[in-house]
């Protein structure tokens, strides 16, 4: 029976539409076809082997069961991955990814033989709707395919295969320089079949891809191989045909083992992907940057009054919240869901760094769009009128709404980056009255979400509790970083919202009535962008070295290949929640720059 492994043992492999996790020991567990959001074809990440997988290893493990294999890298600044196994009887190497698409999404898998002669095992499990579909499996010619419904998956190989427990399994031996390939392609079923794969020709073309994709990096500071890995990730998690960035390529992996806070992370929140692009911006990649923009065009179209949180990959609204009984989720925690209901909520900081976005767009030169600039515009005439109700916040509480401290400042963002837009003569708006507005916002957060006696801004108006989303405040531009409440807000949120180990939470998540403030039971990891906020905060103040320390303690938490996931468990020393993580691999990208900058790095 295959058991998903930690979080953190998985590579990603993607097209740039879609994306697959692909575990130490060769197991795929996770792939969504055609899109990131489409209903998984293997789904074993969040249940059994019976819910859908494709194994491929060594037969020297117990039952024929590969073991983890001994060394697992990516080939230079790519995504495509290499996994060998030394086994008593040679040296085994398999190379996992999928081309850049140009048609039928396809997943590659090239099985080398580099010593001795090497028995091998493909088990390939398709299982459509999230495991819930047994497909029909079938030859036609020489072609081995699944279908169910709407999908069809094709299976090309030149090993002999053959048909056990629901199951397509290959055995076959690889001898010293010998490489089989095997692919699967997806097509709607009623469409004739999808081309037969030229693997080793998608090979080449792949690695020339994300070759030339990194030459276009301008950072070249002491973390540049963190760097470019997590920009290789963030470029992974983009949809290549709208622009649009997912926050993860995964739904359902807990924040923490065993509980509820389980979310479906396949979609564009406008703030990920707003600072996403600002990442992205400031280290040279600007066709990204201006396909993001066009897509927020587009999804927001006519009706900036009625701006939603996050929208699908292609723009889409309707993101309804179901929950998949049959599956056991992830290390048994439930509920698994798909949709996400926070699409209808109301967050206020989403209108800041969509502004910022836009206006660090237009400052480093991004060619102007004039829908964009009216965007800007009719945002801030909502702001005007809003930016004083309570909301749901930037961690989405489904508790009460509250008047949240950093979704004030975010406005204050809003307004600041237009009223500079004004200012640059670009576009005509009522400048003083905005001016007016800017400093009412301002006023307004420093008198009520300030704690005098404690020196420090609060998670919400009238509150007690601390939120690391306060770290923003100085980065933001709202205070200068010098300010006293700036550091006193730095040094209570280091007192009470840090772990053992100096990471931090995004806030207390339980209260006397034994939910927090966002309404949910149990607790979660340390948030890691929260971390590197705090890190990003101590080389705003001064304290460079602690910043340098702490940010190296936060690269230490990746997987071997560089990944991170949204939080980290102190007490279980592992990852969790949904993984890869852009909200994670931006301010690692963000952090680096500013020591860099700084000079605050070692060797």
């Amino acid at each position: 029976m295959h058991v998903a492994g930690r979080i953190e043992d998985y590579a990603l492999i993607g097209d740039m539409q879609t994306a697959a996790l692909v575990c130490r020991d060769g197991t795929v567990d996770w792939l969504c076809l055609p899109r990131f959001d489409s209903p998984a074809v293997f789904a074993g990440l969040l249940g059994t082997e019976e819910h859908g997988f494709w194994r491929m290893g060594p037969v020297n493990g117990p039952g024929g069961r590969p073991a983890p294999a001994d060394r697992r890298r990516y080939r230079g600044d790519s995504l495509v991955l290499e996994s060998e196994w030394d086994t008593p009887r040679g040296t085994v190497r398999v190379i996992d990814f999928m081309p850049p698409r140009d048609g039928a999404p396809q997943l590659i898998r090239i099985v080398e033989g580099v010593s001795g002669r090497v028995p091998m095992r493909s088990q390939l499990r398709m299982r459509f709707s999230y495991g819930w579909v047994v497909p029909w499996v079938h030859k036609i010619d020489d072609r081995t395919v699944a279908v169910a419904g709407p999908d069809s998956v094709w299976l090309d190989t030149e090993a002999e295969t053959y048909g056990k427990d629901l199951t397509t399994f290959s055995d076959f031996t690889v001898s010293p320089g010998e490489r089989i390939a095997f692919t699967i392609s997806w097509e709607p079923s009623h469409k004739p079949p999808p081309a037969v794969a030229d693997p080793e020709g998608s090979l080449e073309a792949t690695e020339e891809f994300w070759r030339e994709w990194v030459e276009h990096c301008t950072y070249h500071g002491p973390y540049r191989d963190a760097v470019v890995r997590s920009l290789i990730t963030l470029k992974a998690l983009t949809y290549a045909p709208t622009g649009g960035i997912v926050a993860a390529p995964t739904t359902s992996l807990p924040e923490c083992v065993g509980g509820v806070r389980n979310w479906d992370y396949r979609f564009t929140w406008l703030r990920d992907a707003a600072i996403t692009l600002s990442s992205l911006l400031r280290t040279g990649y600007r066709e990204e940057a201006r396909a993001w923009r066009e897509w927020l065009l587009r999804a927001v179209a006519g009706d900036p009054e009625n701006l939603q949180i996050m929208y699908g990959i292609a723009g889409e609204r309707e993101l309804g919240e179901n929950e998949l009984h049959w599956l056991p989720g992830y290390e048994n925690s439930r509920p698994v869901r798909v949709g996400n209901g926070a699409a209808g909520q109301l967050q206020l900081d989403v209108y800041g760094e969509v502004t910022e976005a836009l206006h660090l767009a237009h400052m480093t030169g991004l060619a102007r769009n004039d829908y964009a600039s009216l965007l800007q515009l009719k945002l801030i005439q909502w702001v005007e009128k809003h930016w004083d109700e309570p909301d749901e916040g930037i961690w989405e509480v489904r508790g009460p709404r509250r008047h949240f401290v950093h979704s004030k400042v975010m406005t204050w963002v809003a307004v600041d980056r237009t009223v500079k837009l004004i200012e640059s003569g670009d576009v005509d708006g009522p400048l003083e009255r905005w001016k007016d507005l800017r400093e009412t916002i301002h006023r307004d957060v420093c008198e009520n979400g300030y704690d005098k006696e404690r020196n420090t801004f609060t998670q919400s108006y009238g509150s007690q509790e601390l939120d690391a989303s306060l770290l923003l405040i100085p980065q933001m531009g709202f205070l200068p970083p010098d300010d006293k409440r700036v550091i006193g807000t730095i040094e209570a949120i280091q007192r009470e919202l840090s772990t053992e180990d100096g990471f931090v939470l995004r806030y207390p998540t339980s209260g006397a009535d034994d939910l927090g403030v966002d309404g949910l039971e149990g607790e979660e990891g340390a948030f890691l962008a929260c971390s590197f906020w705090l890190a990003d905060d101590l080389a705003m103040i001064g304290r460079v070295d602690e910043a340098r320390k702490l940010f190296e303690k936060l690269l230490s938490l990746r997987n071997d290949l560089g990944l991170l996931a949204e939080e980290w468990d102190p007490k279980a020393q592992r990852q969790v929640g949904n993984f890869p993580q852009a909200f994670s691999h931006v301010p690692l990208i963000d952090t680096a720059l500013r020591l860099t900058a700084s000079g605050a790095y070692g060797g």
